[in-house]
């Protein structure tokens, strides 16, 4: 298990900033890989960024570039998500993920992450 739990959501208006933790119970966390995925209801969870376990290498879904920054600092167990210029279309519950397997290309994609936390709800109002 890669207990995991995400805390940094809440309101925000358009425009404005927010940044999520998710923080990690294991003294594994330089040997995983990580991601922020989110999801509204009725729709299926998408990609909004990854970053590999040394820090080193990052990828963006389209809505997040430009925008949001994924970083992680391995010595306090915890990954974050810097996000700037907040839209309305961003309100969701943001996911975090983990992996120990590599998913090399297939970072965007949800199924290659075994370790998911209970979510943290963000609100951006127009």
């Amino acid at each position: 298990q890669v207990p995991l739990v995400e805390s940094g959501g809440g309101f925000v208006q358009a425009g404005g900033s927010l940044r999520l933790s998710c923080a990690a119970s294991m003294r594994t966390f330089s040997m995983i890989d990580m991601g922020w995925f989110r999801q509204t209801p009725g729709k299926e969870r998408e990609f909004v960024a990854a970053i590999a376990r040394t820090g080193r290498s990052t990828g963006y879904g389209d809505s997040a570039k430009g925008r949001f920054t994924i970083s992680r600092d391995n010595a306090k167990n915890t990954l974050y998500l810097q996000m700037n210029r907040l839209k309305p279309e961003d309100t969701a519950v943001y996911y975090c993920a983990a992996t120990y397997k590599p998913p090399y290309l297939r970072y965007m994609e949800e199924a290659e992450y075994a370790y998911w936390g209970q979510g943290t709800q963000v609100t951006v109002s127009s």
